[in-house]
């Protein structure tokens, strides 16, 4: 079976689980998009916050990666993977519904900390289940099935901001979040009352010492990747306002900036996939970040929407490598715990924009917009070197190793 070419997206069509966690991140995908790049908006316009106390909202992200974690760690002493997976996603449509109600500046922080960074887990867990399906019947192209899964999610994207900026101009900011949790408890539909189970590995488990041991390498690629996504909450929480205030941009062109990242990412998860089992995933993805750091150049040396829409198509090959490699590579890392690795990944996310949202809010307030920019791009000049050096080990993964 490994030695014949296989169409991953024949593979995706005719697998049951593999369509619904694609219907599944499709919904999410469009909710989330949606609510993400209003919410400074949100706190600074109806909760009245200060511009860089705003910025702060996103430090709240830093439990993320010990909710991932924890939750991770549970997936995996858990039969069925989406167990986990449906709990995430109905403490999240709660989080939100709580946001929606928020009269005080201090509660979106509390609840993003305590319903959100939860919520963060049920992607993860869904992509631990496809590591299962992929472990009990692997295939050359499984780089491939995870790029065409995780484009889903990337469609959401698309369409989510452009929705959201029409769904919160007409309804308002409230209502808007209100819609978001109806997306994130809907994700559950597709997958119905499908169990996928976990993966045991028959050459068993390694002790709790070798666990933490194995755990390094894993810790350390999560580490590179949260420089080079600190830009991200920057981008999401002061360029529409950049937009919206110094450029003097509509909402619907600022909703079509935000949103032509993910779609020329969509275009470009599949060539990622390609690359990366010709040439290796870590290759790749230091290849997405030198472009992820082009990208924040060229938001900080934009004076029109035409530099911000070159900056988007930049930062849409960085996020493509994430997107389309991240998640196998941290699972491929740490292969004895599969849902704590894709918990503690997919943290790294919102780790990220919890670094970017604190620099945003000193960077804002001592050189300004777009300059801010600056500082993401320099930390991301320091992933290139991580990634340079995680590249020397890497080579292209056949199903069936535990090797990157």
């Amino acid at each position: 079976m490994l030695d014949r070419s296989e169409s991953a997206l024949g593979i995706v069509l005719r697998s049951k689980f593999y369509r619904s966690a694609f219907l599944s991140l499709l919904i999410a995908g469009v909710g989330l998009s949606a609510a993400t790049p209003q919410l400074t908006l949100f706190l600074v316009r109806d909760l009245h916050t200060p511009l860089p106390v705003a910025g702060l909202y996103y430090v709240t992200n830093l439990a993320a990666p010990i909710a991932g974690f924890l939750v991770g760690r549970w997936s995996d002493r858990t039969q069925d993977r989406l167990l986990w997976f449906r709990i995430c996603s109905v403490v999240g449509a709660a989080g939100w519904l709580a946001m929606a109600a928020a009269t005080e500046v201090w509660m979106p922080f509390v609840i993003s900390a305590l319903a959100l960074s939860v919520a963060g887990g049920s992607m993860a867990q869904l992509f631990a289940a496809c590591r299962d399906e992929l472990s009990r019947h692997p295939t050359r192209a499984e780089n491939r099935v995870v790029a065409t899964v995780r484009m889903a999610f990337t469609t959401g994207w698309i369409l989510g901001p452009v929705l959201g900026s029409w769904f919160g101009g007409a309804f308002g900011l409230r209502a808007l979040l209100v819609a978001t949790a109806v997306c994130v408890v809907a994700a559950i539909i597709p997958l119905g009352l499908q169990r996928v189970e976990r993966y045991d590995d028959p050459r068993g488990v390694p002790s709790e010492r070798r666990r933490i041991d194995h755990m390094m390498p894993l810790l350390i690629f999560t580490a590179v990747c949260v420089l080079a996504m600190t830009g991200d909450t920057i981008k999401f929480g002061y360029l529409p306002i950049y937009m919206a205030e110094q450029l003097h941009v509509s909402d619907s062109l600022r909703g079509v900036v935000i949103g032509i990242q993910p779609l020329l990412e969509l275009l470009l998860l599949p060539v990622v996939a390609r690359l990366a089992d010709r040439f290796g995933a870590i290759r790749a993805m230091t290849a997405g970040a030198v472009l992820g750091m082009a990208g924040n150049l060229a938001y900080a040396l934009s004076t029109s929407v035409v530099g911000l829409f070159v900056g988007q198509a930049l930062t849409a090959g960085l996020w493509a490598c994430v997107g389309a490699l991240g998640v196998s590579i941290a699972q491929r890392l740490y292969p004895e715990g599969v849902g704590i690795a894709s918990g503690i990944f997919l943290g790294a996310i919102p780790l990220g924009s919890a670094i970017g949202g604190t620099i945003g809010g000193i960077g804002v307030a001592a050189i300004g917009l777009p300059h801010v920019f600056f500082i993401p791009a320099c930390l991301t000049a320091v992933a290139i070197v991580g990634f340079t050096i995680l590249s020397t080990r890497d080579t292209p993964h056949q199903p069936g190793t535990a090797g990157s």
